[in-house]
């Protein structure tokens, strides 16, 4: 079911799936942050990528030194990749101030049942029971969340609909990081993406007219720090060791925590459909795990 990936910067394989939600609760601050900046949207996704790229190429070149340079084909896959992220923040950033912090996080990571399917067409095989149990309760979980938190109103839609063509990009950009993942390390393939993404968002930025400079950087440095070096990090560590199948579910861990944040930060619904929805995600986290179990372990063999 899991093909060999490389392996990562010391840490054992076993330690993916933690690192997979760890990385999506720290994602899911985000879009708060995204909302403190003062500069525009789309600005706001270069300096994402901009002030990380320094720091990303320092980690990768302490992780690649040793293995050589990749492929240009390689290279050319993951700089694809990078388009599809810039592609995805963008539409994400500029859909974040246009709607709720539950409905972005939720439309934004719509790739995730995408990502799921495509995990079974590479496995050219249907769900086991204990994978179906586990798809249907995040199905379930994710509707509760869309449910309680969707407002049927015009001034959602808009945001509501960039955020969903964001989350199609991002499945673009996870597919490219998964194929990359089978023979590198995270650091390389993640400075790479970073990298390609971040020129055509400045360039975008400012044909859009928007506020690059910041009069205030914090919130841009949060935002880059964490969820592009660590959450992006942790992320992109973990899909070298995971499935598809067990990242795309994974990816919902993040609606679960933008509506607890969108509570606190703003005051938004958080009803008792809401706290039943992330429950049903996080046992079908636990269920997702137990097939999946002896194939981590054979990647840590594999890596040993």
């Amino acid at each position: 079911m899991q093909q060999s990936r490389s392996s990562s910067s010391g840490f054992p394989g076993r330690y993916a799936f933690p690192a997979l939600i760890l990385g999506n609760l720290i994602l899911a601050i985000g879009p708060w942050m995204v909302r403190l900046t003062d500069v525009g949207p789309v600005a706001s996704a270069f300096w994402r990528l901009a002030l990380a790229i320094p720091f990303l190429f320092l980690f990768a070149w302490r992780q690649q030194r040793e293995r050589g340079s990749p492929s240009r084909w390689l290279v050319a896959t993951i700089a694809v990749g990078g388009l599809f992220f810039a592609a995805d923040l963008a539409a994400w950033h500029i859909g974040i101030g246009l709607t709720k912090l539950a409905n972005a996080s939720l439309f934004g990571n719509a790739s995730s049942f995408i990502l799921v399917i495509y995990g079974f067409i590479l496995l050219r095989q249907l769900p086991r029971a204990v994978q179906a149990a586990a798809l249907l309760l995040a199905t379930i979980g994710a509707a509760l969340l869309m449910g309680s938190s969707y407002e049927l109103s015009p001034k959602n839609f808009t945001g509501d609909l960039f955020t969903l063509v964001a989350g199609l990009f991002y499945t673009g950009y996870l597919i490219a990081v998964d194929r990359a993942r089978k023979t590198m390390a995270p650091m390389p393939v993640l400075a790479i993406a970073t990298a390609a993404g971040a020129l055509p968002l400045l360039i975008l930025s400012l044909a859009l007219g928007q506020k690059v400079i910041p009069d205030d950087w914090t919130p841009l440095l949060i935002l880059s720090f964490g969820s592009q070096v660590i959450g992006q990090g942790l992320l992109v560590y973990a899909v070298g060791y995971l499935s598809p199948v067990v990242v795309g579910l994974g990816l919902l861990a993040q609606p679960a925590a933008g509506a607890v944040i969108g509570r606190f930060a703003y005051g938004e619904t958080f009803s008792l459909a809401d706290a039943a929805g992330a429950v049903l995600i996080a046992v079908a986290l636990v269920l997702i795990r137990f097939p999946e179990r002896p194939l981590a372990s054979q990647g840590e063999e594999d890596h040993s």
